[in-house]
């Protein structure tokens, strides 16, 4: 029975009486980005924008985006749950809501939100529920968390545009990628930040459709 009741938790999201207490405090994070050097945290230049995304392993998903010409840094977190300032532990304790998210601090005079949403639609499976791959769970679950009307109005057409791909393309699936306005953000621990660089050769739970986003302009 305890098994069973794991396993439906891994995948049912907490309610607000279930979720955990968190903390008042932000846990420990790193300062810098490990690849470029560059701050984590805010401020950040007037004219950058920021794009969240969740799609499985946040260790897998931020190094897609850290390399990008235009993109200035990249951070991993938390994002889309109630508990405040949860730690990773209590993060896959399936109890704070939370997805394991990335963030992406970018200028949009250099690459444009449309394809940084290219590179999060193929490079998962947006079809798959609080799961990618192996990798099951609330936190390993589609979203993206936007930071404007028109982020959000972009992110919307990007998803109808990349169903209709599928259906063009035989995929059967429906994409069940959460849209919603980013609430807050956690950085996560230390060691999570730019894990791929951190770890080489590390395992990555990420493995889009095979379906190419449809070109625009």
């Amino acid at each position: 029975m305890f098994l069973v009741e794991m396993f439906q938790r891994k995948t049912t999201m907490p309610t607000a009486a279930e979720a955990l207490a968190g903390r008042n405090e932000p846990i420990e994070t790193a300062v810098d980005h490990v690849v470029n050097g560059r701050p984590l945290k805010p401020p950040f230049a007037e004219g950058l924008e920021i794009a969240y995304f969740a799609m499985g392993r946040f260790a897998s998903a931020e190094v897609l985006f850290w390399g990008l010409s235009g993109v200035h840094v990249t951070a991993v977190g938390y994002a889309g749950g109630l508990t405040p300032n949860p730690t990773y532990q209590e993060v896959l304790s399936s109890l704070t809501g939370h997805a394991e998210t990335v963030m992406v601090v970018f200028d949009p005079l250099k690459i444009s939100y449309d394809a940084l949403l290219k590179v999060f639609f193929e490079s998962h499976d947006p079809t798959q529920s609080m799961r990618q791959g192996n990798d099951i769970g609330t936190f390993f679950r589609s979203a993206i968390f936007t930071t404007s009307d028109v982020q959000t109005s972009q992110a919307e057409q990007a998803k109808d545009a990349y169903q209709a791909a599928l259906k063009q393309a035989g995929h059967t699936g429906k994409i069940v990628t959460a849209i919603a306005p980013m609430k807050a953000f956690y950085y996560a621990e230390a060691s999570h930040q730019q894990h791929a660089a951190r770890n080489p050769g590390a395992r990555s739970g990420l493995k889009g459709t095979g379906v190419r986003f449809p070109a625009t302009g």
